[in-house]
């Protein structure tokens, strides 16, 4: 089920779905996020003309290749729309060769949840990655849009500014150690401390520590409450305790 020979489809495993044209770039996502999601399916793709090969599959996320092209592209719409037909719940993040706050902004107007460019060290892609996964949002260039003083003056920093405001609550990768994103992916995913802790590879009560620190930063009483407001994090409005 996928173009790529090294890919294999587990039966009801969550399912990550790789769209890129680079047979090196595909590849080497692909292996990195075999290593990193122990246990889930990764289905790499040349182009979204083979979607229908993933279907029925459990698709947690979709990352599509930019491919250099703009966000008003009739290409890449074409693209978003026939992912949403197939997979209309699942995440769509981008892989971008340019770190440009300006795309970055119009993908998060249009619904993508994370912006990931060739430059960021593995690491910090990574945690991004986990990040989305929990519900969370990931677009470090407009983080950084501000803070950085690439904007400084006239009605581009107002709209970047009124931007910001309208996410104050976007999920920094600073906010969360790496492995704390760990933790909150496999919260999301529902499972108990005790599978946590074996999946990654933790004590018991490490993963009691990390869901402590993670409740505290996100002032949450439980792992339920942990979960809605990174989702309505995510969604840039204020955080409501579920009822």
């Amino acid at each position: 089920m996928s173009d790529s020979a090294g890919t294999k489809r587990r039966r009801n495993a969550p399912t990550v779905i790789i769209i890129e044209h680079s047979t090196l770039a595909r590849t080497t996502v692909v292996k990195l996020l075999e290593r990193e999601l122990a246990g889930w399916t990764v289905i790499d793709l040349i182009s979204t003309e083979s979607l229908d090969r993933a279907l029925g599959s459990e698709v947690r996320l979709i990352v599509l290749d930019l491919a250099g092209r703009g966000v008003e592209s009739i290409s890449l719409r074409d693209d978003l729309a026939a992912i949403a037909a197939r997979f209309p719940e699942a995440p769509i993040t981008l892989l971008s060769g340019t770190d440009d706050a300006i795309i970055a902004r119009q993908a998060l107007k249009m619904g993508i949840r994370g912006f990931f460019s060739t430059s960021l060290p593995v690491d910090i892609a990574l945690a991004g990655l986990r990040l989305v996964l929990a519900g969370g949002t990931f677009f470090p260039q407009l983080m950084g849009a501000v803070t950085n003083g690439s904007i400084e003056h006239g009605p581009a920093r107002n709209v970047a500014e009124k931007s910001l405001d309208e996410r104050t609550q976007y999920l920094a990768i600073a906010e969360f150690t790496p492995r704390e994103a760990d933790v909150l992916a496999e919260l999301q995913c529902g499972c108990s401390n005790k599978v946590i802790a074996g999946k990654l590879n933790l004590s018991g009560h490490t993963v009691k520590m990390h869901l402590q620190h993670i409740m505290r930063k996100l002032q949450a009483q439980n792992r339920t409450e942990v979960v809605a407001r990174l989702i309505q994090r995510a969604a840039g409005g204020p955080d409501v305790s579920p009822s």
